[in-house]
């Protein structure tokens, strides 16, 4: 009988997190790295995605990417103001 190995949501979250980051980065045709120093520039990962985890792990990778994407370019424009 197999046995079922429970992973910590905090492990779940941050596999989330990268697929997040890697999604993005190949709708906008970049590197990961840079992405991620993007998000990270803007607060986004901590700001965004963890806090609407549960609302944006239900939606497809494609729609996903599409909208952190858009919020990532209008957190940056306003931060450049």
């Amino acid at each position: 009988m197999e046995q079922l190995v429970e992973i910590p949501k905090t492990q779940v979250m941050m596999a989330f997190v990268a697929t997040c980051i890697e999604a993005t980065a190949r709708f906008l045709n970049s590197d990961y790295k840079e992405v991620y120093q993007r998000m990270k520039r803007v607060g986004l990962i901590e700001r965004y995605i963890l806090p609407n985890y549960e609302l944006l792990h239900s939606d497809s990778r494609e729609n996903v990417a599409a909208g952190i994407a858009e919020c990532l370019k209008n957190w940056e424009e306003k931060s450049n103001e």
